[in-house]
């Protein structure tokens, strides 16, 4: 039996959700957004996202305050970010019908193992989105590169859930793939995620061509880069030593961006502390993997966040 998808319920409408929720939409998916603080201006002005693939407005949006008003769909998108999931327990339950399945689109490890706490890990799938996004104003995205997602699934079965998911995603106009195992897609954007979010705010909220351009902090890079490597190996997954090279040049041409999690610490917001430092350094502890680089980040992130 082939799984299908029609109705799909957006959990985080900030950039990565009004982005790929928007997508979808504007390609004919019926498509519901949970919105919280934002819920009157989307329903006032709806979304508009400014993007290197094509501007898109959507003028009339499903928006609802609550999960219980968006009710069972047949796709939840979990776009929020890891420091809310806490509250998987109360939104997702609402959601789900017997066959709903739940995509995480959320940066660093131990998310689909919370969300499986509470649906089964059989409905679980995970994506990794490899975009530049910044949410400028209530319903206001800007899309400056990137856009590729890929999608693995947390249990595999053979339902065809990745492949309907891939081909949705196309047909909006969203580069996407399937094909590499979930974890390691997980790890190998670990790679750039680890030095470049978590530099950016140990050296107090600066862009990525600032740590570039500071002597030794692209030694650090490629350091910290080097243990999350060769720590995802330790685990029997498949990461070559050529991403290191590969992600530092590919951050060159970005010019001053600014990495999510440095824009969660200079405006305040809580960041993404565990997933994408404390459980990494946790996993390479467990296999006797040194990291003693990124044990040293981890340090100076949580001191600077006490700082603020």
């Amino acid at each position: 039996m082939s799984w299908k998808f029609e109705s799909v319920a957006i959990v985080g409408s900030g950039a990565i959700g009004l982005y790929y929720g928007g997508r979808l939409a504007e390609a004919g998916a019926d498509v519901r957004f949970l919105l919280r603080s934002d819920f009157d201006d989307v329903a006032r002005d709806g979304i508009r996202c400014e993007s290197v693939h094509g501007d898109f407005t959507l003028p009339q949006v499903q928006g609802y305050r609550t999960p219980e008003d968006i009710g069972p769909v047949d796709l939840v998108i979990v776009s929020w970010k890891a420091t809310a999931n806490d509250r998987l327990a109360e939104v997702l339950p609402p959601l789900l019908h017997a066959d709903t399945q739940v995509l995480t689109l959320q940066n660093g490890l131990g998310n689909c193992e919370a969300i499986a706490d509470i649906t089964g890990p059989e409905r679980v799938l995970g994506a990794l989105c490899f975009v530049c996004l910044n949410r400028l104003a209530p319903g206001f995205v800007s899309h400056t590169a990137g856009g590729r997602i890929t999608v693995g699934e947390f249990l595999p079965d053979e339902r065809g859930r990745t492949s309907e998911i891939v081909r949705r995603f196309k047909a909006a106009k969203i580069p996407a793939e399937a094909g590499q195992p979930l974890e390691e897609a997980q790890w190998k954007k670990l790679v750039w995620n680890i030095p470049f979010n978590g530099l950016a705010i140990a050296e107090g909220g600066v862009t990525t061509d600032v740590l570039l351009q500071t002597p030794g902090v692209e030694t650090e890079i490629r350091a910290l880069m080097a243990e999350t490597v060769h720590t995802a190996r330790a685990q029997g997954l498949d990461l070559s030593d050529d991403l290191i090279e590969l992600n530092v040049e590919r951050t060159r041409p970005m010019g001053p961006y600014r990495p999510s999690s440095m824009i969660d610490f200079v405006e305040g917001r809580d960041v993404e502390v565990e997933p994408i430092w404390a459980e990494p350094l946790r996993r390479g502890q467990a296999v006797g993997v040194p990291m003693p680089h990124l044990e040293k980040l981890l340090t100076r992130i949580r001191a600077k966040i006490a700082e603020r």
